[in-house]
């Protein structure tokens, strides 16, 4: 069984600042207003007297730190996807493009996460945008050995040797907190975006707290898993559990497993066992159903936040509660 004794509590890892283009023009200071994610077109107050958000995220997880980050000290930010959205074939609008440099600073995954959007990506670098690569700065996990060389069957996205997957460990988005509060110092060259980074990191580790108490309910007999795709490593990581199964290989939501695949998913599972499948929330992967059907709907489907956080009114909002529902998803289900 995994180790599941890993907290938030590790030295700052350090920056990794990309496309670093002429910092004097990303002189940019802070305003009174509040600010929460700009969703998915990118809108928010941020620079005074421009109307732009002082950063851009790529998904709704960093979107949702970010945010936190920002409207601690006094300004907003900007998220260019949207819940529902799938990192790995989402294309930014010329309008995002736009927004991406004007607001100085681009918090992105990294780790071949956001393959749809990397040209983009890079010419808002090229244009003198910041670009903040989250990923390889919070201690990446190597991929797990069934996605290695290519990540199986039909995949046609390669996010290389490292899972990209970091913010199922809340503790890692901690981390990521403080890296997105310095980067935006560094930026803007205001010192106190440090000390929200700070702030947003420990409400976070509360968060990772919280989540490991609703999980300890699951008793340790009752913690494997099939997953919709591999995307659960740094949950069971840190979390204790074992991922037995994976229905469509690599790390993406798109490919299609073979008919002997399938076949040998649904003999591991009878024979090994498997507490839970665990899907995407709101992906509607027919197949984790068929999978559920064939071994007598004996074992649970759970519909999980993974993809990004919820949509308007699902209580899931937020990076922190979308967390929050997964652990109690899966307590309900297996406790």
């Amino acid at each position: 069984m995994p180790d599941s004794t890993r907290s938030g509590h590790r030295a700052r890892p350090a920056l990794t600042l990309t496309g670093l283009a002429a910092v004097a023009l990303l002189t940019i200071t802070s305003c009174a207003s509040g600010g929460t994610g700009g969703g998915a077109e990118g809108a928010g107050q941020g620079s005074p007297g421009t109307g732009e958000p002082v950063a851009v995220a790529t998904t709704t997880q960093l979107g949702s730190v970010l945010a936190d980050v920002t409207a601690c000290a006094g300004t907003s930010s900007a998220t260019l996807m949207g819940p529902g959205d799938d990192p790995h074939d989402f294309s930014p609008s010329s309008q995002q493009v736009a927004a991406m440099t004007r607001s100085g600073l681009v918090v992105v995954n990294g780790l071949g996460l956001e393959s749809g959007m990397q040209a983009a990506l890079d010419n808002a670098g090229a244009d003198g945008a910041t670009l903040l690569e989250v990923g390889p700065a919070v201690d990446p996990l190597p991929l797990a050995a069934e996605d290695d060389h290519g990540h199986g069957e039909g995949d046609g996205h390669d996010h290389g040797d490292l899972d990209p997957h970091v913010w199922m460990d809340v503790s890692r988005m901690a981390d990521a907190a403080g890296v997105i509060g310095d980067a935006l110092a560094e930026t803007t060259g205001d010192e106190a975006y440090s000390g929200c980074g700070q702030e947003v990191a420990t409400t976070l580790e509360a968060t990772d707290e919280e989540v490991r108490q609703v999980l300890s309910a699951i008793p340790q007999d009752r913690r494997t898993l099939v997953a919709d795709h591999a995307a659960y490593g740094y949950f069971a990581d840190a979390y204790g559990f074992e991922i037995a199964g994976v229905v469509v290989p690599g790390g993406s939501t798109d490919a299609e497993p073979s008919s002997e695949r399938l076949a040998g998913l649904v003999g591991q599972m009878q024979q090994a066992g498997a507490d839970a499948l665990v899907m995407s929330a709101g992906s509607g992967n027919r197949l984790v159903r068929a999978l559920a059907a064939e071994t007598g709907g004996e074992v649970p489907v759970v519909e999980l936040y993974e993809g990004g956080v919820g949509p308007d009114g699902s209580g899931a909002e937020e990076y922190a509660e979308a967390m929050l529902s997964n652990a109690r998803a899966l307590a309900d289900a297996l406790a």
